[in-house]
């Protein structure tokens, strides 16, 4: 009943901010005036000097692209520049170098960085200065964030615009988002994680003594400011190995309250925000429905899961009942402070999300409980999704929606006055394809591939081969470094390029991943997923742009009711299904029965 309190608790606050949220981007996307212009509008007008841009020119889709690929590409060089030479840089007590950072890893995390996906290969405490933290990775929580949006904003605007031969204004799309949605949330909401007990200073690290006796070096640094554009961005990157399950970052019920309502809150406000531009609010209140019913199925289904417990704890004699005195289920891996419920919540929410941020680790999760993350990204991070992500995410299955329903009818099929037409779809599924294929093509290599043991590498596979009592683990040399055999090795793999692919960063744990094939190869996964989904969408965009505006007739088929909502949430689910269900039933759903049936490998 806890998890089920939270659960309605939360979305109720979520159902009560959308509209006003939504609403407010809407106006700040169009360029209207708001009531935070007075105080954050001169920061939009000298940049706009400052670069010499124009926030009056309507770019071509084309234009677009060319404008958000150059600007990450700059930023993503920037970033691994700096990571490399942050020895020579300041704010640097701990005296962290290049010898943390080598060039594979800065490679991989300016990548991740970059597409918002803050995948970190590395423990932050020991590897990254707090300079490299504030300017080399936390300048992409921002940038990222802001990009995500200002697709989803060029996206809408297809449907929304009749005969138009631009999207917008890349820049002032990014501008806005900056100033007027990010900056002021993540400046109120640093103010309350201090207050709450969240750090925020320069200092070295301070060294402590134990009541044993023995010493502890305790890690701190400007957490607030990062924690913070961490979940308002739903960029997930951590200051600390722990990420959201370390009290420095998440240390009350009230921080892991507000972290995943932050989490949600941009990603459901687009929503609305879609439905006032398109002239029809009821249009955005469908594709709200239809996520809010994917998230509380997953969220319902992880919860009772974990609370479930397993066979072996029963059989051991274990209370799995939730009492008075203890929370009963499957408590491994998930912080006492949150217990089941608020561990299984923020996993469905941050992976609905593609934020990535954890405060339970989801590797010690029942088979079904992992499964629920996993499948959640999987979905193309549509439950909501990222910033941006989420809303041109979906908007790509409510074209294959209406081409399906089309289809039924014997009609071309219309979304928004707007005939969808072969090159529509051919983007929709390009993009789709092309996540799939990155996720299922290097979840086989990793899982079968080989590659050379050298150096430091060699001698960590040859001390983890020897706990498996042989030369090699299960998968082979490149997948040395899982710590588990059988399908719940096999899910670890699975669940990391998912997560790359599909910009989350949440790892499954248990897999170390930190070498210089899978950092090359985390690389390319997050470029692909990123990328190569956004330009057929903006694609796609351009063409719808230029279209004009078919009457509605009586054979068209509505898009603002419960028929289409359920319809948009069957084609989410049977996509990924018909995709990934032979992947799922070698880890999570074999791993399920092994685990009813008492077989450990």
């Amino acid at each position: 009943m806890n998890g089920m309190v939270q659960i309605v608790l939360f979305f109720v606050v979520i159902l009560l901010i959308t509209k006003p949220l939504g609403s407010f981007m809407a106006k700040v996307f169009a360029g209207e005036r708001t009531f935070l212009h007075p105080v954050f509008g001169w920061i939009e007008r000298l940049t706009y000097k400052l670069l010499g841009i124009s926030p009056e020119e309507d770019m071509k889709w084309t234009t677009y692209a060319i404008a958000l690929v150059a600007f990450s590409a700059t930023g993503m060089l920037l970033s691994y520049a700096l990571l490399r030479l942050q020895g020579f840089l300041p704010l640097n007590p701990q005296h962290l170098g290049d010898k943390q950072m080598p060039a594979h890893l800065a490679f991989n995390t300016a990548m991740s960085f970059t597409t918002n996906t803050d995948w970190q290969n590395y423990s932050p405490e020991v590897t990254i200065s707090y300079f490299s933290n504030m300017v080399s990775l936390a300048i992409h929580n921002w940038m990222s964030a802001a990009t995500g949006m200002a697709v989803a904003i060029a996206v809408v605007r297809g449907f929304s615009r009749k005969s138009a031969a631009g999207i917008g204004n890349f820049w002032a799309d990014t501008v806005r988002a900056t100033i007027y949605i990010l900056l002021p949330v993540c400046l109120v909401g640093a103010l309350i994680l201090v207050w709450q007990g969240v750090p925020q200073n320069f200092l070295p690290y301070t060294q402590a003594h134990t009541l044993e006796g023995a010493t502890q070096m305790i890690a701190q640094g400007p957490v607030a400011s990062q924690e913070i554009i961490k979940v308002f961005g739903t960029n997930g990157g951590g200051f600390f190995n722990a990420n959201s399950a370390h009290p420095f970052e998440n240390p009350t019920a009230l921080t892991n309250f507000l972290q995943i309502v932050l989490i949600f809150a941009i990603g459901a406000g687009l929503t609305y925000t879609f439905g006032k531009m398109v002239g029809n609010v009821r249009q955005g209140w469908a594709i709200f429905a239809a996520m809010s019913v994917l998230f509380l199925g997953g969220a319902i289904a992880c919860n009772l899961s974990e609370q479930a417990g397993t066979p072996a704890l029963v059989k051991a004699g274990v209370m799995t009942d939730a009492t008075s005195g203890q929370p009963g289920g499957n408590m491994e891996g998930k912080e006492v402070r949150f217990g089941i419920g608020g561990s299984t919540l923020f996993a469905t929410v941050t992976t609905d999300a593609s934020c990535g941020a954890v405060n339970s680790m989801h590797d010690s999760y029942t088979p079904l409980g992992g499964l629920v993350p996993l499948f959640n990204i999987l979905t193309g991070e549509v439950i909501f999704g990222g910033v941006g992500a989420g809303l041109y995410g979906i908007l790509m299955f409510a074209v294959l929606a209406v081409f399906i329903a089309g289809l039924m009818v014997g009609r071309t099929p219309e979304y928004l006055g707007k005939k969808i037409q072969k090159f529509e779809v051919q983007m929709a599924m390009l993009a789709m394809l092309v996540l799939a294929a990155d996720v299922l093509v290097f979840t086989a290599v990793g899982s079968v591939g080989k590659a050379p043991k050298e150096g430091h590498y060699a001698t960590l596979n040859t001390t983890r081969a020897s706990a498996y009592g042989g030369t090699d683990t299960p998968y082979g040399d490149l997948a040395n470094n899982v710590n588990n055999s059988g399908p719940h090795g096999f899910s670890e793999i699975f669940y990391q390029f998912a997560s790359q692919t599909g910009n989350n960063g949440s790892a499954f744990a248990g897999i170390t991943a930190n070498t210089p094939i899978y950092n090359t190869a985390g690389g390319i996964a997050m470029y692909v997923g990123r990328f190569l989904m956004i330009i057929p969408l903006l694609a796609m965009a351009g063409s719808l742009a230029r279209k004009k505006a078919v009457p509605v007739s009586s054979g068209t088929f509505a898009t603002d009711n419960p028929t289409f909502t359920w319809l948009l949430v069957g084609i989410v689910l049977i996509v990924g299904a018909l995709t990934y269900f032979p992947a799922l039933a070698l880890g999570p759903i074999v791993e399920h029965y092994q685990m009813q049936s008492g077989v450990s490998k």
